[in-house]
């Protein structure tokens, strides 16, 4: 995208003030985006964006600007902008970047935009009609395909000099269920760093139809009740809670000015022993995965909590410097727009012992969370409440009824510290994470686990 003697002209400019680090992060993004919706295509974008964001320091302030012309000149200019906000009297000469190739983590069989749009749509009525016809109760079904190709090239002071190619594929599958006087949404949305080969291997009976039997379930469903019970939350998307609750908590962005209920806390017994949490950048082909972060460092498995015992945090340059540690591959931006910062990549509780089977067994009565919605939280005190989109009573060891309207209340790392059983079936599900650096491509996992006592809000009760 742009010369390596134009980059390091570029990082001269932006040290010229006195600044002690700079670095370059330019983009090049292709997007598709489709929408089918009552069995026709009502929306279909594609677009290019690119840009190039500066970043310099001195010490520990930072600044940084961002510009979509890519000349010389204005390249010069946005760099002497960034400048010009910091003041320093640390010197550099101009720096000599050395090129850095990864091989790539994630391969690549198909690349979307050489794909036909008629292939993209195929899969799209396939997933429609699989979802509409699962039931004659559902009334609605809309099917949405994103693709994206992100091409960047990171460049800074100390010599970095790497480029990387992020391709993704997501299908969100919408259901909704009608009985005439009330509706119930069902949702999937899976995804994968991959190319058009996730599409065409994608279980999509499998995804549509647990899409449709949410719906459906929910439809038929009891009012929740309320109060404080046990609760067992399964696999894949399931993790989103730790995500939130915890995830946020341990990234830099929060630890290293303190408003974190970790910080400070390495070392120390933060869960039961049975609870190891994991940020692995470098699984093949996940959502969330990535060669290289924002900061042009490699991605890599960091172990966050082990055994119960916090380890570490999820690192990035800025935070670094704050907190005198190593940087961890885990600075993520949505674009050139932003400036990076310390984010997730796959987040999960590594899996346990017990089988799923046996988690239901001993569960005498309470709450089980068979999958998650949203939520919110406050990650300076990791108290937080999620609502479910599908959620069964548990008596007697038994799944019983399906019930609707139940919402999980509680505390991070209260919660944390109340699981008892850890199932064996890890798995993951693709979600979006905001947050300072914008809107990201996350994975959240765990296999099936059980939280002794959750306050549930529900619609009638106890």
């Amino acid at each position: 995208m742009i010369q390596q003697s134009l980059m390091e002209e570029v990082l001269a400019a932006a040290l010229s003030t006195g600044g002690d680090f700079a670095e370059v992060f330019a983009e090049d993004k292709y997007s598709n985006n489709l929408r089918l919706h009552d069995g026709k295509i009502d929306r279909s974008l594609s677009g290019r964006e690119a840009g190039v964001g500066i970043r310099v320091f001195h010490g520990l302030k930072s600044t940084y600007a961002y510009t979509t012309d890519f000349s010389q000149a204005g390249l010069l200019k946005t760099a002497k902008e960034a400048a010009q906000a910091l003041q320093g009297d640390f010197y550099q000469q101009a720096p000599i970047l050395h090129r850095q190739i990864h091989p790539p983590l994630h391969k690549i069989e198909q690349m979307p935009d050489g794909v036909d749009g008629k292939r993209k749509v195929q899969v799209m009525k396939q997933a429609y009609d699989l979802a509409k016809n699962y039931h004659a109760s559902i009334a609605q079904a809309t099917i949405q395909y994103i693709d994206h190709e992100q091409n960047v090239l990171i460049a800074n002071s100390e010599g970095k000099f790497v480029e990387d190619k992020r391709v993704r594929g997501r299908l969100a599958i919408q259901a909704i269920a009608s009985d005439g006087t009330q509706m119930e949404p069902g949702f999937y949305g899976p995804g994968a760093h991959q190319g058009f080969e996730f599409f065409e291997n994608l279980d999509l009976e499998h995804y549509a139809s647990e899409a449709a039997r949410i719906a459906v379930t929910m439809l038929k469903a009891e009012e929740c009740p309320s109060g404080k019970f046990p609760v067992i939350i399964d696999n894949e998307f399931g993790g989103v809670i730790f995500h939130e609750a915890c995830g946020h908590g341990l990234e830099a962005t929060a630890v290293a000015k303190n408003n974190s209920v970790f910080a400070n806390r390495i070392g120390e017994q933060v869960a039961p022993e049975i609870v190891t949490y994991i940020d692995d950048g470098t699984l093949a082909n996940e959502w969330g995965s990535l060669n290289i972060d924002d900061e042009g460092e490699k991605t890599r498995k960091n172990v966050l909590i082990e055994n119960g015992i916090l380890k570490g945090y999820l690192i990035d340059k800025l935070n670094g410097r704050r907190m005198g540690m190593s940087l961890t591959g885990s600075s993520r931006r949505e674009s050139y727009r932003f400036s990076p910062t310390s984010r997730m990549t796959n987040t999960y509780i590594a899996p346990g012992n017990s089988t799923p089977e046996e988690i239901i067994a001993n569960t005498e009565f309470g709450i089980y969370a068979k999958y998650m919605g949203g939520g919110q939280v406050n990650p300076a005190t990791g108290d937080y409440n999620f609502a479910t989109h599908e959620a069964y009573i548990v008596k007697n060891g038994k799944i019983a009824q399906p019930v609707k309207g139940a919402t999980l209340i509680g505390n991070g790392p209260k919660t944390l510290q109340r699981v008892d059983m850890v199932g064996n079936n890890l798995a993951h599900g693709a979600g979006m994470c905001g947050s300072l650096s914008g809107s990201l491509p996350v994975n959240v996992g765990q296999p099936m686990i059980r939280v002794s006592e959750i306050t549930v809000g529900g619609t009638k009760g106890e």
